[in-house]
C-alpha cells in the first residue's frame, strides 16, 4: 500500500465515524494565558470552602469529563489534529469533539495534576495533565471551564512530547445539553473472546479492548487505556508500515494495529499473534454486522 493509501487507513481507523505532517509553524499558537492571582481570588467563597471536603485532582477533572457526555459548550472552536496525518490538519468547529474516557481506567493508568488556572476563550479554567503512569502512550493536558466543568481545551502530546492533537475553543457562548448523552462502557466478556479470537495478542501497558466492529477490510477491535485508543483490524491484504501503523501476517489473512504509539511498541504488541477463532467476537458485533 502506497503512502498516500496508509494515511487513509490511519484516518479512517482512528477518526472514522468518530471524529501529511506540517510544520511546526502550520500549527496555531495556543491562545492561553496565565490567569492573575487577583482574578482567581475569592472564586469560591470561604465558608463554602470550609464546609466541603476538597476533591481531589483526578475526581475534579472526571467530573467535568463525565458532565461532557451530557454537556457541550457552543461557539468556536479550533481543532488541529497532527496524528493521523491528514491533508488538512486544522480545522474550525462550533464545539470541541468529545474526549472519551473510560473512568476507572483513566484513574488507573494516568498521574493526574492540578496545574496553575489560565484563561481560555476569555473564561477562567483549571488545568490539568494527565502523565501515563506506565509505558509510553500519550500524555493530555486539559483546561476546565471554572464554572460551568466541562473542557474548553484539550491536547494530546506523543511520547517524544511532539503535539498529536488539540481542541481549543476561540469563543464560548453557551452551555448547551447534548441531544443524547455519549456514554463508553467498556463490554463484560470481550477479554475472553478476544483471547479466543487473536490467542498471543500482547497490548501495550493499560490498555483493554473496549469495542468491536467492522471496516471495510475485516473485523476491527479497539482497545482504551481510559483516554488513548488503540485500533486493530483482520484483513485479508497487508498495510505498509507508516507513522503508528504496522501489519504483520496470521495465518491465512493480516492484522493491522493502529495507534499513537512507537512503532517498536506496535510491533512487540502484534509479535506473538496466532491464529484463532474469530466468530468468538461476533456476539460483540454490532446488531446489523453480526453473523446470521
Amino acid at each position: 500500500m502506497r503512502r498516500g493509501a496508509a494515511r487513509a487507513v490511519l484516518t479512517l481507523l482512528l477518526l472514522g465515524p468518530l471524529s501529511g505532517p506540517v510544520l511546526a509553524a502550520q500549527v496555531a499558537t495556543p491562545s492561553v494565558t496565565t490567569l492573575p492571582p487577583a482574578a482567581l481570588k475569592n472564586t469560591v467563597p470561604s465558608t463554602v470552602v470550609a464546609s466541603i471536603t476538597t476533591p481531589t485532582d483526578a475526581a475534579r477533572l472526571l467530573s467535568a469529563l463525565i458532565k461532557n457526555t451530557r454537556f457541550v459548550v457552543r461557539g468556536e472552536a479550533s481543532v488541529t489534529v497532527l496524528f493521523p496525518p491528514r491533508p488538512t490538519p486544522i480545522r474550525t468547529a462550533q464545539s470541541l469533539p468529545l474526549i472519551e474516557v473510560f473512568p476507572a481506567m483513566l484513574k488507573q493508568n494516568f498521574d493526574i495534576k492540578r496545574q496553575p488556572d489560565e484563561v481560555v476563550a476569555q473564561r477562567p479554567s483549571q488545568v490539568f495533565t494527565l502523565t501515563p503512569k506506565v509505558g509510553a502512550a500519550a500524555s493530555w493536558r486539559v483546561w476546565v471551564d471554572a464554572r460551568w466543568n466541562v473542557p474548553l481545551a484539550y491536547e494530546e502530546r506523543s511520547a517524544d512530547g511532539s503535539l498529536a492533537r488539540r481542541a481549543e475553543l476561540l469563543r464560548a457562548d453557551k452551555l448547551q445539553k447534548r441531544g443524547k448523552p455519549v456514554q463508553a462502557a467498556a463490554l463484560p466478556g470481550l477479554a475472553q473472546a478476544l483471547r479466543q479470537a487473536l490467542p498471543g495478542l500482547a497490548l501495550p501497558p493499560g490498555f483493554r479492548a473496549v469495542g468491536v466492529g467492522r471496516r471495510p477490510a475485516g473485523a476491527q477491535v479497539v482497545f482504551s487505556d481510559g483516554l488513548n485508543v488503540l485500533a486493530l483490524v483482520t484483513a485479508q491484504k497487508g498495510v505498509k508500515a507508516a507513522q503508528g501503523v504496522v501489519s504483520r501476517k496470521v495465518g491465512d489473512g493480516f492484522v493491522w494495529l493502529v495507534g499513537n504509539l512507537t512503532a517498536q511498541d506496535l510491533q512487540t504488541a502484534l509479535k506473538g499473534i496466532r491464529p484463532g477463532d474469530l466468530s468468538a467476537l461476533g456476539t460483540f458485533m454490532p446488531p446489523d454486522d453480526s453473523n446470521p
